[in-house]
């Protein structure tokens, strides 16, 4: 083989390896996509570390969390223990008592400030309109092959977040663990411990009161 012919196999080599990226990013966004069209409701448990790099601290915190697409969100956490988030599909209510106690936070759950109310459809709505969607590494999540995805909201759209990495279980479909890294400096990773889709949910889980004496607060 000459030279030259060498050089043009490697360069088809290399445009090969390019294509064959863009391609598994485009399949796995695809299966995540379509796996979550298909999920009405979720009960799942979780592990939760947060990173803050102003100070270089971190946090880790467990909990489970039940979801009614396409508004209803109840996350109670386990430690620290009575720390919860809800949207009963009007407010969504912040009460952490760990960190801010004896006030609760009330928002619209239209409130594009407040927390995302469909986790994982977050990153997978109208995704190709809304990110620049670029493959990432591979990994085992709680015993899940998995394809990483990186999501960069595109020019003009708001986000919660700077760029997100997204897990995508090489089975179902479903997300296994995800990471937001915000303006803010803070990095969140999600990484869900035991998942169940379509599952009976907890109605009274999605109903939030007050405890007595505790402040609203409302934004």
């Amino acid at each position: 083989m000459s030279l030259g012919t060498l050089r043009w196999s490697l360069l088809m080599l290399a445009a090969g390896a390019v294509s064959a990226t863009a391609q598994s990013a485009d399949a796995t966004l695809d299966h995540a996509v379509d796996a979550w069209s298909r999920v009405k409701t979720v009960r799942a448990t979780f592990e939760q570390t947060l990173t803050i790099s102003l100070t270089g601290s971190s946090a880790n915190a467990h909990g489970e969390f039940q979801e009614q697409r396409p508004n209803k969100l109840s996350v109670r956490f386990t430690d620290p223990a009575d720390d919860r988030i809800v949207s009963d599909g009007s407010f969504v209510w912040l009460y952490l008592p760990s960190s801010t106690p004896g006030q609760v936070i009330k928002r619209r759950a239209t409130d594009a400030n407040a927390m995302p109310i469909d986790i994982t459809g977050e990153f997978l709505d109208n995704p190709r309109a809304r990110y620049d969607v670029t493959a990432g590494g591979t990994g085992n999540i709680a015993g899940h092959p998995a394809h990483e995805l990186v999501l960069v909201p595109k020019a003009g759209h708001t986000a919660a977040f700077d760029r997100a990495r997204v897990w995508v279980d090489d089975d179902d479909g479903l997300v296994r663990q995800f990471e937001v890294a915000e303006s803010s400096g803070v990095t969140r990773r999600i990484r869900i411990t035991a998942l169940e889709v379509n599952a009976p949910v907890d109605r009274a889980a999605f109903i939030f009161t007050p405890p007595a004496g505790v402040r609203i607060v409302e934004r």
